[in-house]
């Protein structure tokens, strides 16, 4: 079987030809997407592969791209894979000294880089990175005047140009003799716990996994077009925009995430992976909008919910036929309320929007689903290509992550750990013996580290990171991200963190959303200075502690959040107490706050 991602730029300009949009650029400032064809894109490919071999790379080579979203990342990729090298993803958010980690393990030859910061940070480790050959910029970074170390983009796409026959004749074999057994790419993990490792994921993973979506996801074609919002780091958005490339779908990259609100109305994609965050964060817009509304409005806008929820959930979910009456009545909702919701978000022709990377509370699917927003719930891992389920098209259990990829087999283990195998699964951690045998069992299932259960129609239910469970010191147990999942709902709260382990009873760290806040401090007639001010406010706790109590409804005794602290500032990426795929670092979050914590329990 040939390789799909070493062939997939050759093959779709054949497919198109030359003048079919692949991807974009999206331009917020100017309103605009900045179009590369298919052929712009197979010209570009080539010449940096070409370039590349001149300069030195060779099958089997590493070579890492430190960059947010850019086309310059898609060309590097392909061009990689067209030599048999391996492009490394590193998070544009990293440190200088986590870049200068992933360089030294992967042992990279060459990097490339998309901003002026990053190629500043990557020329203060140069003289520390030995297996390093040379820095590829992005256009628009300035090199430096005494830097022989690093060539633009561009001057590597002349350089490939002006490549001899015998160069091209090189890199054509070496994509010839492609192996599915190649390493594909390195995905390291985001280290909640510890040292990032990288994750070998073979072409072979990669064909599976995009035959299987091929497969299932009918309802996709070349007429769709998506955003690449996600960091093109994450496996995630890697193998959704890998999958959208194949399958024919237009990709209009985002290089802000910050921008994505901006970015929507402009390309109003049909379709776009996200993470539950994102989600969380339209289901409390709209919700604080719904409560600005006047009598009237409001319960219009709640009748047509209701009305939402029992097409779409108890009919359409279920592959029912609508009863006549209430498909009337929702087209009358749908053109007076949901569409124009759902314009307002900026994608009114949304169908299809898979999200995935933490918990997701069974409410705001619900609210998404009666709206109109088909979201696809899904679970996966870096280690596993992604993909290891998602809802199917009809039944989906809500409150599950959905049922296995047909190639993937799925099983509980000791503790009521989630186990895997199947062709999407990694090959091992690079460079890392005593890790593989920790998370292959010895007939090779994979452990993910996730404790869930299979329901009675087949779908996965997760519980928690078994590593994120702890138990109080009455000895009961508490998943922190199922707590953390329900305060997410909440407009006031932004992050929380759930205190407990070996503790008498539970706790919490909240970050609040400091503009929901304030706007309630001044409605309320609450002065304040600053947001310290705000935290501090005895008014102010005893609000954000009514809406716990209102979220907390259903959890038993023991899970509820009995003291809480109220921070200043938000975690960051940059103070290490997010990941790079922005998950808390429980560690980091238990000692740098030990004295705040300390005082919940005195």
């Amino acid at each position: 079987m040939q390789n799909i991602l070493t062939n997939l730029v050759r093959v779709q300009h054949e497919r198109y030809g030359s003048d079919r949009e692949a991807f974009s650029l999206v331009d917020v400032a100017g309103k605009k997407c900045i179009s590369t064809t298919w052929g712009e894109f197979r010209r570009d490919v080539d010449n940096m592969a070409c370039a590349l071999e001149i300069l030195g790379l060779q099958p089997g080579d590493m070579m890492c791209v430190l960059s947010p979203n850019l086309p310059e990342i898609l060309v590097t990729d392909f061009a990689c894979y067209s030599n048999r090298a391996i492009p490394v993803a590193i998070y544009a958010t990293s440190s200088p000294e986590q870049i200068k980690y992933i360089i030294e393990d992967a042992g990279a030859n060459f990097i490339m880089v998309g901003t002026q910061d990053l190629y500043k940070s990557v020329r203060t480790i140069v003289s520390e990175c030995p297996t390093l050959k040379k820095i590829i910029a992005a256009d628009g970074i300035d090199l430096d005047s005494d830097d022989s170390f690093s060539l633009s983009f561009s001057d590597m796409l002349s350089l490939g140009a002006a490549a001899s026959d015998s160069c091209r004749a090189d890199v054509a074999l070496r994509t010839a003799e492609a192996s599915p057994d190649d390493i594909a790419t390195l995905i390291y993990t985001s280290g909640t716990t510890g040292e990032p490792k990288g994750a070998e994921l073979l072409h072979s993973c990669f064909n599976s996994a995009l035959e299987a979506h091929r497969e299932i996801l009918t309802n996709l074609s070349d007429k769709d077009t998506s955003v690449c919002f996600l960091p093109l780091s994450h496996i995630f958005e890697k193998a959704w925009t890998y999958l959208c490339l194949m399958l024919g779908i237009k990709v209009a990259i985002n290089s802000n995430p910050k921008e994505i609100q901006a970015a929507l109305p402009i390309v109003n994609p049909t379709c776009m992976c996200s993470v539950p965050r994102f989600w969380e964060k339209v289901y409390t817009a709209v919700q604080e909008k719904i409560a600005k509304m006047s009598g009237v409005q409001s319960m219009l806008v709640r009748r047509a919910l209701k009305v939402g929820a029992r097409r779409n959930l108890e009919y359409r979910r279920l592959g029912l036929r609508v009863p006549a009456m209430l498909e009337a009545e929702y087209r009358f909702y749908e053109k007076q309320v949901f569409s124009k919701v759902r314009s307002a978000i900026g994608i009114s022709n949304g169908r299809f929007f898979p999200t995935a990377g933490a918990p997701m509370s069974g409410n705001i699917v619900e609210f998404l689903q009666a709206i109109g927003i088909n979201i696809v719930v899904g679970y996966g891992l870096s280690e596993t290509t992604a993909s290891v389920s998602f809802y199917p098209a009809v039944d989906y259990v809500i409150g599950s992550v959905g049922t296995p990829l047909p190639n993937v087999e799925v099983k509980i283990g000791a503790e009521n750990e989630i186990l895997v195998k199947g062709p999407t699964v990694m090959r091992g951690y690079h460079n890392r013996p005593d890790e593989n045998k920790k998370v292959f069992t010895d007939d090779g299932w994979f452990r993910t580290g996730d404790a869930g259960r299979i329901d009675m129609s087949g779908a996965i239910v997760l519980t928690e990171r078994i590593k994120d469970l702890f138990k109080t010191s009455n000895g009961k147990y508490i998943a922190p991200q199922a707590i953390e999942s329900r305060l997410g709902e909440d407009r006031y709260i932004e992050q929380v963190a759930v205190i407990g382990d070996q503790r008498k009873y539970v706790t919490a760290i909240i970050i609040p959303a400091f503009e929901a806040l304030k706007e309630y401090a001044r409605t309320h007639g609450i002065s304040f200075d600053s947001v310290e001010d705000l935290v501090q406010n005895s008014e102010i706790r005893k609000f954000i502690a009514e809406r716990i109590e209102n979220l907390e409804k259903g959890l038993a005794g023991f899970e509820k959040i009995k003291r809480f602290t109220l921070l200043p500032r938000e975690f960051s990426i940059e103070s290490g107490e997010l990941t790079n795929t922005l998950k808390i670092r429980r560690p980091v979050i238990n000692s740098r706050y030990a004295d705040e914590i300390e005082a919940m329990y005195c």
